[in-house]
Formats: C-alpha cells, structure tokens, sequence
C-alpha cells in the first residue's frame, strides 16, 4: 500500500464514520440536545459536511450535554488571564521574525560566474 492510498483509505474511514455519526446524530442528538431544533428538519441536511468533519467533537459535546457534566460558569467565562502577556509576546515575535527575513541574507557562490542571457530569436510566419 503506497502513502497515498493509505491516506485515501484513513479519509474514507473517517468520512465513513462520520457519516454515521450524522445519520444518528441529526435523527436523534439534535432533538435531545438543543430544543430549538425539535421538529425543524430543513436545516439539518445543511450541517452534514460539518459534522462529517468534525464528528469525534459532535460526540463529544453530545455526551457532555446528555451527562450533563458541563460546567457553565467556565463555559462562559474562557480564560483570559494570558491574553496581555501573548498580546505582548506575539507583535515582538513579528518584530524578531521580519528583523531576521531582513537581516539574513542568503551568499551568491563566488566562483560561477554570471552568464548573459541572450534575446529569443524572432520567429517568421
């Protein structure tokens, strides 16, 4: 099997899995979970690609919310504690970035020696 058919096949088992993920997930989850959603079905055709993509989340949040294990307050509260130091950090890590793109230059050989390309013919109809 050649790196690419390896990569085919863990795409289709993903697709695979995800497809039934989506199957179950819209015909029975979306009604449990959510309860705007219960009895509006045009929509639900709409997020199959995504949960085709994103299903090991779908199924992970789908058993947060029937276990009811979440924690609201941290829900809505995220983290913002280091959001000044990576404001900080993240302009001067630009600053080192392009300081060094303009800094660092790359040596042309010193024996090959230039060669000058000559115009192309002119071609007669």
């Amino acid at each position: 099997m050649t790196q690419a058919e390896a990569i085919l096949m863990a795409l289709r088992i993903w697709g695979s899995i995800g497809a039934l993920v989506a199957a179950v997930f819209l015909t029975i989850g979306m009604d449990r979970i959510d309860e705007d959603a219960q009895g509006s079905y045009v929509f639900r055709p709409l997020i199959i690609p995504g949960v085709l993509v994103i299903w090991p989340l779908v199924l992970w949040r789908w058993y947060v919310y029937e276990t009811q294990t979440e924690v609201l307050d941290r829900r809505y509260a995220p983290p913002r504690k280091a959001h000044f130091a990576i404001g900080m950090i993240m302009p001067l890590g630009i600053a080192v970035i392009i300081f060094a793109g303009l800094n660092i230059r790359q040596t042309w050989p010193a024996d090959i020696e230039p060669v000058r390309l000559s115009a192309p013919a002119e071609v007669t109809q």
